[in-house]
């Protein structure tokens, strides 16, 4: 059976972590680093003009996973240039327990990593766009994207799970029919029945089945 398909949060509602450098530059004639930090800066106040809910700005760094699972956001934004491949794996590996749609904003014109981006779980990926009037559309279409490959996902393991469980049945019957001499359909009766009785699915009851006439075997 098919999951019911999550409600969508306002775009206001959602809980954003931007993940991106320090805005604290030590060395300003490093001018690679001023550059980074103006657009870093530039992205969140675009996001706060856009009336997000940007609830904290986080480094790529080895205590990423345990700084997201606390604070559970709806949506990661990876702020980067030329270390994107790098933030995007800390990003990737913080959130491989629980999926969200990762937004990544770069100015790093080299689009040959775009496939793996998106294979590792990127909803967009957005080069030379930082501009306010483009975040929310961005945010926007990353959202509906990450909703329907989760959909389709569901789909998926569900139909997995069908084809398992029926797998399952099939077996308890055969064992039934085999050691009881029950025709099929007897097979079929006997297990719902007990499942109905113990309210339980009827593919838990053909595993105990299963599992039982294994131990006496």
């Amino acid at each position: 059976m098919t999951k019911n398909k999550t409600k969508t949060k306002p775009a206001e509602a959602l809980r954003i972590v931007v993940v991106a450098p320090d805005l604290d530059i030590q060395d300003t004639s490093d001018e690679h680093a001023v550059t980074q930090a103006e657009r870093s800066r530039a992205l969140r106040i675009g996001l706060l003009e856009s009336g997000f809910n940007l609830i904290a700005s986080l480094p790529a760094d080895v205590f990423l996973a345990d700084r997201i699972s606390q604070l559970q956001p709806d949506l990661i934004i990876v702020d980067a240039e030329s270390d994107a491949r790098d933030a995007l794996e800390h990003v990737v590996f913080a959130t491989r327990d629980a999926r969200r749609p990762i937004v990544l904003f770069t100015d790093d014109s080299d689009t040959t990593h775009v496939r793996d981006a998106v294979a590792v779980g990127v909803s967009a990926y957005i080069v030379d766009g930082l501009s306010s009037g483009r975040i929310r559309p961005i945010l926007d279409v990353a959202m509906a994207r990450f909703e329907y490959e989760k959909h389709l996902r569901d789909e998926r393991d569900d139909a997995r799970n069908a084809l398992q469980e029926r797998t399952v049945v099939d077996r308890a019957k055969g064992l039934l029919m085999a050691r009881q001499g029950l025709t099929e359909q007897e097979a079929f009766t006997k297990l719902r029945k007990i499942a109905m009785d113990k309210g339980l699915k009827m593919a838990e009851i053909a595993q105990r089945t299963l599992d039982m006439a294994d131990l006496l075997s």
